[in-house]
């Protein structure tokens, strides 16, 4: 078994294609531990597992947040938290997490994020007298939060694979989220005082009230996305046909951002990432299939943690495997590959399942941004064309706040099922 294990992390490593890395691994530990099983049964797991109908949502919100990132809704949400908050000390940086944040709730992409948000922040931010690879660290990290702030394509898979409610898992992210928004909020303000970083004028009331009402309609989208789950007026698939259409008339009809034309090309371009995406999720659903099959998960967790783990070793032991994961795979094979290992377990031991989700999600959202091969900052180099060590160097500070926010919700996971209490 464990020579196995090194095979599939020893071809990560030497960077052949993921959905061919699954396949082998797959396939060998049929040959060597099932000779007699019939081969037909790999390609009708790899069929069944994107048959899922909430797997419709995926495409749909790639399309949508191609949509959004097309338009003008950056900077209709950076206007509007400029003139809210551009004020404070270390305004531009709380603006930037902000916006980050909010974008990344509209278009549910990291990368999407990244290129959309950065380089009209960057450029405000250098001009208020901000180091380059501070904003750029800030800008990587705080885009990672779209990966916890509905809709987020993570949830939705991991949501599919272990069957944990989606609408649940998109209203509990909303908690991290927020928490990693504070906390960078408070560490740029800190770091301006500090540093004597100059802020925004104050805008004036009447400012305020016309960059909101430019911008309400796209922060209205995450509230009627969420809204609507919670409320049951739509399923998050049906949640992600809205999207579409919501940024259909934002984009297109209203702003009149993007012409018909254009959206053809935008729409075979969502095409492309969509096959992609489910070739990993086909392939990553097979090899679930087969490690569940042959007990892999028991005899792994059995042999790391013991016969009796309590339930910070379990969670400790499932958060350091997943993270490290994300940091040299796609998230989405990550969990093809542990999430049927690892939530069994956490769930035996008292978790909730919707917490168990949350904590893989934010381990994701860390491997994102994380060196040596955080994609955000390969798509922050490609987006500001500046080297890696340039961008790299500004990341640290934020990771370590990731890491201070990701040991609490470790300690305390029940602070992630907090909003039933407030839901009711």
């Amino acid at each position: 078994m464990w020579f196995l294990i090194a095979l599939l992390f020893l071809m990560l490593l030497l960077n052949f294609p993921i959905m061919i890395v699954l396949i082998v691994t797959c396939l060998a530990f049929m040959v060597i531990y099932t000779p007699n099983l019939d081969f037909t049964l790999f390609v009708q797991q790899s069929i069944s597992s994107i048959e899922a109908f909430v797997l419709l949502a995926i495409p749909m919100f790639i399309f949508a947040a191609d949509i959004i990132t097309a338009g003008k809704t950056s900077n209709r949400l950076l206007d509007f938290i400029r003139d809210l908050v551009g004020h404070v000390r270390g305004g531009t940086g709380i603006v930037t997490a902000a916006a980050s944040t909010l974008f990344g709730s509209v278009s549910g992409s990291t990368q999407a994020t990244v290129a959309a948000i950065g380089p009209p922040m960057r450029k405000r931010a250098l001009e208020n007298g901000y180091e380059d690879s501070h904003i750029m660290g800030l800008i990587v990290n705080s885009s990672g939060i779209a990966m916890l702030i509905p809709p987020s394509i993570v949830m939705i898979y991991y949501g599919m694979l272990t069957g944990t409610s989606v609408g649940e898992l998109f209203i509990a992210g909303v908690i991290p989220g927020v928490m990693i928004f504070i906390a960078f909020a408070v560490y740029e303000y800190i770091i301006a005082i500090k540093k004597g970083v100059p802020v925004f004028p104050k805008a004036t009331f009447q400012q305020r009230w016309t960059s909101f009402k430019r911008s309400a309609l796209t922060i209205g989208f995450p509230v009627l996305i969420l809204g609507g789950i919670y409320l049951g007026l739509f399923s998050p698939t049906e949640a992600a046909a809205f999207a579409v259409l919501y940024a259909f008339i934002l984009e297109v009809l209203l702003f009149r951002s993007i012409t018909l034309r254009q959206l053809i090309s935008i729409a075979a371009s969502t095409g492309v990432v969509t096959s992609v995406v489910f070739i990993l999720l086909a392939t990553g659903g097979a090899f679930s299939w087969i490690i569940s099959y042959l007990r892999i998960p028991q005899l792994l967790t059995e042999s790391i943690m013991g016969s009796d783990p309590t339930t910070l070793q379990v969670l400790l032991i499932m958060s350091l495997f997943f993270f490290v994961s994300c940091m040299f795979v796609d998230s989405l094979v990550a969990i093809a590959i542990l999430a049927p290992i690892f939530t069994p377990v956490a769930v035996g031991v008292g978790v909730d399942p919707v917490a168990v989700g949350i904590l893989v999600t934010m381990q994701a959202t860390l491997g994102t941004v994380t060196p040596p091969f955080g994609v955000n900052i390969f798509t922050a180099c490609a987006v500001f064309n500046k080297p890696y060590m340039v961008v790299a160097k500004g990341v640290i500070p934020y990771i370590a706040i990731l890491m201070v926010v990701n040991l609490i919700l470790i300690l305390y996971p029940s602070l992630i099922t907090a909003y039933r209490m407030v839901l009711g």
